[in-house]
């Protein structure tokens, strides 16, 4: 089975850009999308999914803003919307989604960030400890489960071209690595970093400022994480920034499993 995860930078300009050839392409039973930025009632009237594919939208209640999809075309079912947490109960931002296939747990998820004031940066650290506890019951569980989307985190100095540079950065704040690392420790699996290994600097995202993309000055800030039983069924994790960059700012990450 194949998952992809992709933040898609809106999902009308990702339409117009040329994200069905990628469909086409990559071939995956499932895509988890993030910052999808759309109501169902914007898209494209002449649009439709590729044949075979249909998707859960979950997006924020705000116009042109966050939002989450997850696309397959294999049966899945939804399972939860949010993290029943009291910081935003209703999800209204739409941040997790929660779906099923047979045996596998998929929690979709677009991490705020905090990079436009400081209050939003409170807002996603307060939000980070409400995802932490939502996630963690389910790292025990005997079954896959995968945690999938932009945590707009970078963990170490391998996801970061300038790690000096950016050490007062949100996204790369002591205390985010430190909850990042906690995942990790508590048993979570950061399953590209596993694959490639340590001292692999490979971005997932680039900034639109100061030639990032061709100076390959990027973050990785998109992810795949598993529990145990997750992890033992990955055949390979990847991304692949060979055209994925003509349609967002981010490049597709891809999972394989057994």
């Amino acid at each position: 089975m194949r998952i992809i995860t992709w933040n898609v930078n809106g999902i009308r300009a990702a339409i117009r850009k040329g994200i069905d050839g990628f469909f086409e392409e990559l071939k995956a039973e499932v895509w988890m999308l993030q910052e999808v930025r759309c109501l169902q009632e914007q898209l494209p009237k002449d649009w439709d999914l590729p044949e075979g594919y249909s998707w859960i939208l979950h997006p924020a209640e705000k116009k042109g803003y966050s939002g989450v999809a997850t696309i397959a075309n294999i049966p899945m079912q939804e399972i939860g919307r949010g993290m029943n947490g009291s910081l935003d109960p209703n999800d209204s931002e739409g941040r997790v989604l929660v779906t099923r296939h047979n045996e596998l747990t998929l929690i979709n998820t677009y991490l705020p960030s905090g990079s436009s004031k400081e209050e939003r940066q409170n807002y996603k650290e307060q939000w980070m400890d409400e995802w932490y506890d939502f996630v963690s019951p389910m790292l025990l569980s005997d079954k896959p489960v995968i945690l999938a989307g932009d945590l707009n985190i970078a963990h170490t100095e391998d996801d970061i071209w300038n790690p000096k540079g950016n050490a007062k950065s949100s996204g790369f704040l002591p205390q985010e690595r430190e909850w990042f690392s906690k995942l990790l420790t508590d048993g979570w699996h950061d399953l590209f970093r596993e694959q490639v290994g340590e001292g692999e600097k490979i971005y997932s995202w680039w900034s639109n400022r100061g030639q990032a993309r061709a100076k390959d000055r990027g973050w990785r800030i998109d992810y795949f994480l598993g529990n145990p039983a997750a992890a033992a069924i990955t055949k390979s994790c990847r991304i692949e920034r060979r055209g994925g960059l003509e349609v967002s700012d981010h490049a597709p990450v891809i999972l394989d499993l057994h």
